[in-house]
């Protein structure tokens, strides 16, 4: 079995089983069962089951990172002034790009994300903040001017607020749709649920109490 099969396979059930049971509770002998790989291999290419989750989010926010920092190239090489739309709009294309519009990783990985901060991830959240810090911050930068109503404090809050109803919009999107799907016989495709998504959270993060 060739070495980028192998991690490939071992990242797959990872990604997978994380995602449906919960770091902590998935144990490194269910993902290599479910791999088709011994222990050996998980050590071999991962050392720990810590660097195996940090691998998990990598393989996700690489590409989602490298077309963000693009995108932000972009806007400071024509100098555009951006406002809050156009950059929730630039964070969307990027996300949903990085993978070829696949719905259900987006979905998995907005699990992922929900866990991360849920469960016992400090390692993680560290390792995200050293990896990707920067484009992080450039994406920051340009949010700030775009809503000057906008303490620090409540900017911070705000932002997760958004956070939190994308991530749990996106993540459970086949079981809302079901829900809206027998309440009203209708179907609401991904694009339109990120649309009306995208307008709810437009609405809200510019929204101060102070």
């Amino acid at each position: 079995m060739a070495q980028k099969d192998t991690v490939d396979r071992i990242l797959n059930a990872a990604e997978a089983l994380f995602a449906e049971r919960g770091f902590a509770e998935t144990s490194l002998r269910t993902i290599t069962s479910t791999a088709n790989v011994n222990l050996a291999a998980v050590n071999y290419h991962f050392g720990s089951k810590k660097a195996l989750i940090q691998a998990v989010f990598v393989r996700f926010l690489e590409p989602l990172s490298d077309t963000l920092s693009d995108q932000l190239d972009t806007v400071e090489e024509e100098g555009k002034e951006m406002l809050l739309d156009d950059l929730l709009d630039l964070l969307v294309a990027a996300v949903t790009s990085a993978h070829g519009n696949d719905v259900n990783r987006t979905a998995s990985f907005m699990r992922l994300l929900s866990l991360a901060y849920t469960q016992s991830q400090g390692h993680l959240r560290d390792y995200l903040r050293e990896r990707y810090g920067r484009v992080s911050n450039r994406y920051i930068s340009m949010l700030r001017p775009a809503c000057p109503q906008l303490s620090d404090k409540a900017l911070f809050w705000n932002t997760h607020f958004a956070l939190g109803a994308a991530v749990f919009s996106l993540s459970n999107y086949d079981a809302l749709q079901a829900m809206h799907n027998d309440d009203t016989g209708e179907e609401s495709p991904i694009r339109e649920v990120i649309k009306r998504l995208l307008g709810f959270i437009s609405a809200g993060v510019p929204v101060t109490l102070e």
